[in-house]
Order: C-alpha cells, then sequence, then structure tokens
C-alpha cells in the first residue's frame, strides 16, 4: 500500500468514525430524554422520533464522504489508482471539514434535540418549532459536507 493510499484512507476513517461518534453521543443524549418522556406517554413515540433521529444525519455525512474517497481512490469498483503522499494528504485534508464539524455539530444537536423533547412533551403542537432549532445546528454539518465534497472533487488523481 502506497503512503499515498494510507493518507486517502485515514481521512475515509476519520470522516467516518468521528461523525459516527458524534451522531452516537448526540443521539444518546435526546434518545435518553425521550426515553424518560415515553415511560409515561408512550403515545408520543412518533413526536419524539424525529428528534432523536435529527444528530444522526451526521454519522450518514461522514459515511457519504468516506464513501466517495474509497471511490475516489478506486478500492471499491474500480482500478486502484496510484496516489502521491501530497495527493494523500489533500485527500485526508478535504476529509477534515466534515469529520470535525460532525463530531461536533451531531454532539450539540443532541443536547438541543434533548431540550425540544422537554418542549415537546409539554406541548406537542409546538414539536416542530423544537425540530427547527434542531435543523439550525444541522446547518453546519451540511456546509461542512459541501466543503468536504467540493475539496475531494479539486484533489487531481
Amino acid at each position: 500500500m502506497s503512503l499515498g493510499l494510507l493518507y486517502s484512507l485515514i481521512g475515509a476513517a476519520l470522516a467516518i468514525f468521528l461523525c459516527g461518534i458524534g451522531s452516537s453521543i448526540g443521539i444518546g443524549y435526546v434518545g435518553r430524554e425521550a426515553n424518560g418522556v415515553l415511560s409515561e406517554e408512550p403515545e408520543k413515540f412518533g413526536t419524539m422520533l424525529l428528534l432523536v433521529a435529527l444528530p444522526g444525519t451526521q454519522g450518514i455525512y461522514g459515511f457519504l464522504t468516506g464513501f466517495l474517497v474509497i471511490m475516489k481512490v478506486g478500492i471499491l469498483g474500480g482500478k486502484e489508482v496510484a496516489i502521491t503522499p501530497s495527493q494523500g494528504w489533500q485527500i485526508l485534508i478535504s476529509c477534515l471539514p466534515i469529520a470535525i464539524s460532525g463530531l461536533f455539530s451531531a454532539i450539540h444537536q443532541g443536547k438541543v434535540c434533548a431540550a425540544g423533547i422537554a418542549v415537546a412533551s409539554k406541548h406537542p403542537e409546538a414539536s416542530m418549532r423544537a425540530m427547527v432549532y434542531g435543523a439550525l445546528v444541522e446547518t453546519y454539518a451540511v456546509l461542512a459536507l459541501v466543503a468536504s465534497i467540493f475539496l475531494l472533487f479539486g484533489v487531481k488523481l
């Protein structure tokens, strides 16, 4: 395995793992709150589900970025490309916006959505308003995903 390929795969792994860790922590925060509500009012499951699922999107974004790297370097469904160490570093650095932003935004989105669970439990008609606040945190994960994709497409192999 070339050093360039190794750097590329480290970038893919960081995107997948850090976003997955952030999503797990975020879902843990909001899931804990939702389970507290559901223990007394199980009929509110549908209302809580969207708020619980929202922090999981960063894990999907990290997986998508990692998948794009794997496709770019030719490991999956193609011919492996010769990658210089410099190109490998460029790919690794391209993965950092979503890796870092996905980690932190998922955690904070989980905290925002956990607070939204408290709102939705007392005022079910306000659950969509609570979701808007969670979606505002999501905006920065989406921007990081777009930045990582643009950077990846900019790396010439």
